[in-house]
């Protein structure tokens, strides 16, 4: 049967995974989730990530909830075009670039080291080549 739910509609168990491995999957996966809810509403927590990661731990935890998450008008597009192509749309990767630079900008105005200054920017420049170098 191609449906992830058997002929009475009760969700199909993973196998190999136990009830308390599924409920800690399923735990993580809204703990991801409830953080890229977090992550669209303040600009310095990444949406995306978060909803890769809750997308793994639902694909582990429950069927339903991956479908829903996958299905979701705002979180599913994300999650489908990375899984498609590892695209990262241009909206994203201009704010995420605005806000790393805006990072940059306060920490360099709040006086942080001059070794921490280099490390968050080595990190920041890697993170952001990694944006860009990613099909839109």
């Amino acid at each position: 049967m191609g449906d992830a739910q058997g002929a009475r509609g009760v969700e199909r168990r993973h196998p190999g995974l136990g009830g308390v491995k599924r409920a800690l999957w399923g735990l993580c996966g809204g703990l991801a989730l409830g953080l890229a809810v977090v992550g669209a509403v303040l600009p310095l927590l990444p949406t995306v990530p978060f909803l890769l990661l809750a997308a793994l731990c639902f694909s582990k935890a429950s069927d339903r909830w991956h479908r829903w998450l996958l299905s979701h008008p705002r979180f599913g597009p994300p999650i489908r075009d990375w899984r498609a192509r590892g695209a990262v749309s241009r909206r994203a990767k201009m704010f995420a670039s605005i806000w790393m630079a805006l990072a940059l900008a306060l920490s360099l105005a709040v006086g942080v080291p001059i070794w921490a200054m280099t490390a968050q920017t080595m990190v920041l420049i890697c993170v952001a080549v990694f944006l860009w170098t990613r099909p839109d």
